[in-house]
């Protein structure tokens, strides 16, 4: 993998170097210093970019044409033409008919996507009755059982709609899912979506979801959730692999593409190693990236990426099938940019960001509301974030022309730097064993902790202005009243509550023990699958929360992962 030198380069055209020459000439003085720039990923930006800084003749190799390999201008021979980019909002916030009616709004205002964010209390791994009452339903919804995901989904078109579940192992919100389909007689093979946050190396190395399940018993429960989603839910995507949590945490770009590639040749391995073709899971596979507003350096990322997966399927692999390597993935705008000052500056930052990711070649996105910097969004800002997307798409006519910046010397060029810079991630992950390893000794979480401080520094020292925070700063009046952090209704969270013990006590609470004792059972043996386990005992009326205890007391309990 790689390019040529970059001194063979097609011949530029009659007059130009003499013109570059005169060009330079006048430039020097015009600038201060050296002017030495760089993007996020330490990649020096040259002030103009020409035919001396990109191979016109390596078109067929570097670029090819959307749908075809390498794929680096698209998965898709029509991309936004055929079927525009999916807007998928994270909605979650209090009580299942909460959520429902949100989404239902959302979805009038031109939502194609879903999502299901759960609450905090789902995420740490229980029920809403075990943890403390005043963090319910301000970070996401409450949904302990089969009936809460069946309120969550009434006249949400999950059958003919592709959703995303905000689901970690053991993936209860998944099997919660098959099983209102179940009730409602609808297919599996019929159901598109994903299991997002599935991917728990990303936990474990930025997102700190150690408090769930232990290292090696996250491996066992992924690898059984993928197996069994590829057998019985084929158009499913049961693992999104997360760039997003790790450049969150302060990677850069371009490590967070080397970071994310690394994780999915890791999954990938581990499900050879179990006797799995390549083309039996790959073409399963997407992926989740987080958009800084680093503009073009977002889009040569999203395009590098999409090439080197097309490149490694095939070479490391040796994968068939041309829908394994279809590099698939949702973006979300980084609400790490997003400010508390000047919140409206918000609105502008996230145009940024979606704008980035859409000439950037990706199939679904979310863009987060102006205020989620201070609290969880209101319907207003949500309404806003939607529309932002539909101007792009309407008004700005984003999606009529596909990849729109190919060829482009300067995106050319960066491309190229961008994929020797996360191919040099890649590596350093292999020489440490492969990202398990990395991971595991704290490699992974050094490399995104260093080039976090790098960053802050930056901010500090004002070599990277923020509006609003190191420069331009306002403090009158923003023009914004800020929101009120939401908080679900005292009388809902008691229903709620009150609907869940009364679900525990109408349940056969004999078949329930018997399903979670044979969930328990099934890591004893390293033939049984434990997600079908996991499925059955959700199927028999077992709550998320006796779900995850019964896989706790089995593989044990996470702990964080010490760096030195």
């Amino acid at each position: 993998m790689g390019h040529p030198d970059k001194t063979e380069t097609t011949p530029a055209a009659p007059g130009y170097r003499e013109a570059k020459r005169r060009w330079e000439t006048e430039y020097r003085p015009q600038v201060k210093g050296d002017d030495v720039r760089r993007n996020r990923s330490g990649i020096e930006l040259k002030p103009l970019y020409g035919p001396d800084d990109w191979d016109s003749a390596r078109y067929m190799a570097d670029l090819g044409l959307p749908g075809q390999e390498p794929t680096t201008r698209g998965i898709h021979a029509s991309m936004y033409r055929g079927r525009p980019w999916s807007p998928r909002m994270v909605v979650g916030f209090g009580t299942p008919e909460d959520y429902n009616k949100r989404m239902r709004d959302l979805y009038a205002l031109g939502l194609t996507g879903l999502f299901v964010s759960p609450c905090n209390s789902h995420l740490r791994g229980y029920d809403p009755d075990e943890v403390e009452r005043e963090l319910l339903g301000t970070c996401g919804t409450l949904i302990s059982t089969s009936d809460d995901m069946g309120v969550c989904m009434d006249g949400i078109p999950f059958d003919s709609e592709s959703i995303s579940v905000g689901d970690t192992a053991p993936y209860t919100l998944t099997a919660m899912l098959i099983k209102v389909a179940k009730q409602r007689g609808i297919q599996w093979q019929s159901l598109v979506g994903t299991t997002n946050q599935s991917d728990y190396l990303s936990h474990y190395a930025a997102l700190h979801m150690f408090y769930r399940l232990d290292l090696p018993g996250q491996k066992r429960v992924l690898l059984d959730h993928i197996d069994w989603m590829n057998r019985n839910v084929p158009r499913w995507n049961p693992i999104s692999i997360v760039g997003q949590h790790m450049q969150q945490a302060g990677a850069t770009p371009a490590e967070a593409m080397g970071l994310t590639l690394s994780s999915a040749i890791q999954y990938a391995n581990d499900m050879i190693e179990r006797g799995k073709q390549p083309d039996d899971f790959l073409p399963r596979f997407s992926f989740f990236f987080d958009i800084s507003i680093s503009f073009f350096e977002e889009i040569a990322k999203f395009r590098a990426g999409r090439r080197v997966w097309n490149r490694l399927v095939r070479e490391r692999f040796g994968a068939k099938d041309p829908r394994s390597g279809k590099f698939r993935f949702h973006a979300q705008t980084s609400g790490v940019d997003l400010t508390r000052q000047q919140p409206l500056n918000n609105i502008a930052r996230v145009t940024v960001h979606a704008m980035a990711g859409i000439l950037g070649g990706l199939q679904s996105m979310h863009t987060d509301s102006y205020d989620e910097a201070i609290c969880i969004p209101t319907e207003t800002t949500a309404r806003i974030a939607v529309a932002t997307q539909n101007i792009l798409r309407e008004e700005a006519h984003l999606g009529d022309v596909i990849d729109p910046l190919g060829g482009s010397y300067y995106v050319e060029a960066l491309t190229n730097a961008m994929e020797e810079k996360i191919m040099a991630v890649i590596e350093a992950v292999d020489a440490q064993g492969g990202m398990f390893a990395a991971v595991k000794s704290g490699f992974v979480q050094k490399m995104i902790g260093q080039s976090a401080l790098a960053f802050q520094q930056k901010i500090e020292s004002r070599d990277e202005i923020v509006v609003g925070v190191n420069e331009y700063v306002y403090d009158g009046p923003s023009g914004a009243v800020p929101p009120a952090l939401e908080r679900p209704d005292g009388k809902k969270l008691d229903a709620y509550l009150a609907k869940l013990h009364a679900f525990r006590e109408r349940r056969d609470a004999a078949k329930v023990a018997e399903a979670l004792d044979r969930l328990g059972e099934a890591f004893s043996s390293p033939t049984t699958n434990t997600y079908e386990k996991v499925v059955e005992a959700i199927d028999a009326g077992a709550t998320h929360g006796e779900v995850c205890h019964r896989v706790r007391e089995a593989v044990g309990f996470g702990q964080p992962l010490v760096v030195v």
